[in-house]
């Protein structure tokens, strides 16, 4: 029933309140309500003497700039170890498809392509072990502008001179149902146009092309109207890995226990959504998992000042 709860949070469901709660949840609630909890003022002031720690930021930086780097150099030097763009690729041999653009491909075409096949299902297993939403915060490039273009909203919003306009989630799912159906009916996969992820790839290994301005146009409506509106309202690439990598084994669990409830891991998360459970009073278990829409970024882990989001693989004692 938890997988199920979190798919339909996924899909734009609004988070709520657990009707029951593990006995082990229920102590340590009823533990920090009876000590008054840790002392968040003080804990937010040693928080702003600390120094910055990036450390899954940086990581993650630097895979996903290896990762776009390796097509371009491949193409460039024409040493064929990765082929293609972040649509449809071959690595060593392997054929890898991106699987909704794919789907998007064969509904247009009213055709069923065997390669397509075989690199989506390489896709499948990927992803699906390490977690779906991984993809775009560890591969994706727009995800990686996108990141700068949140820091300058960030950064308008303290000075009073823009304000973030939330959308509804469930828009995501209108709009991957949307481009299927135009597809489908026009015989044009439009989606594959207007998607900057492919304008992105393919400029880095390509060349620019004018389709970057729409890249620029929408990397602008985000500094001024809404913070990452492709990413948490639009993209049905996010939504399909979402899916795809909702029981994978990589996720990053919540320790109840150690949590001070001071928020500052949902002002970092891209979709805040999923760390719901950290508020005061909602986690239902003494250990959680967060959802599938969760991108793996590590943000969180590295702003918890009490270290109570962690990396973790199932079945797993260790943690990342």
């Amino acid at each position: 029933m938890s997988l199920l709860r979190d798919v339909g949070v996924m899909l734009g469901r609004a988070p709520e309140k657990p009707k029951q709660k593990s006995d082990m949840a229920e102590i340590l609630h009823a533990r920090k309500r009876g000590k008054g909890g840790v002392n968040i003022a003080r804990l937010i002031e040693e928080m702003a003497q600390a120094k910055s720690v990036h450390t899954w930021r940086n990581r993650r930086w630097a895979v996903l700039i290896g990762v776009n780097l390796l097509f371009t150099l491949s193409f460039f030097l024409d040493i064929q170890i990765l082929e293609g763009s972040l649509t449809a690729s071959r690595f060593l041999g392997f054929h890898m498809a991106d699987i909704y653009s794919s789907l998007l491909v064969m509904l247009a075409e009213k055709h069923v392509a065997v390669n397509l096949v075989i690199g989506t299902v390489t896709v499948f297993l990927l992803w699906g072990l390490i977690g779906g939403r991984a993809f775009c915060s560890w591969v994706c490039p727009y995800h990686l502008v996108a990141e700068f273009a949140e820091m300058l909203h960030v950064w308008l919003a303290e000075k009073g001179i823009v304000q973030d306009h939330a959308i509804h989630r469930g828009v995501r799912v209108v709009f991957f149902v949307l481009f299927a159906l135009l597809a489908f009916v026009t015989g044009h996969a439009l989606f594959l146009t207007v998607n900057p992820i492919g304008v992105l790839s393919r400029a880095l290994v390509y060349g620019p092309s004018l389709a970057l301005l729409w890249v620029l146009l929408l990397l602008v409506f985000e500094v001024v109207y809404s913070r990452r509106a492709w990413c948490r309202y639009v993209c049905p690439i996010g939504l399909t890995y979402g899916v795809l990598g909702a029981a994978a084994p990589v996720r990053i669990r919540y320790h109840l226990e150690a949590c001070a409830h001071e928020g500052e891991c949902r002002k970092v998360c891209e979709v805040p959504h999923v760390l719901d459970l950290t508020i005061k009073n909602r986690a239902d278990a003494a250990h959680m998992d967060v959802g599938p829409d969760c991108t793996r970024c590590g943000m969180c882990v590295d702003i918890c000042p009490t270290h109570s989001l962690t990396f973790n693989v199932k079945g797993l004692d260790r943690i990342l």
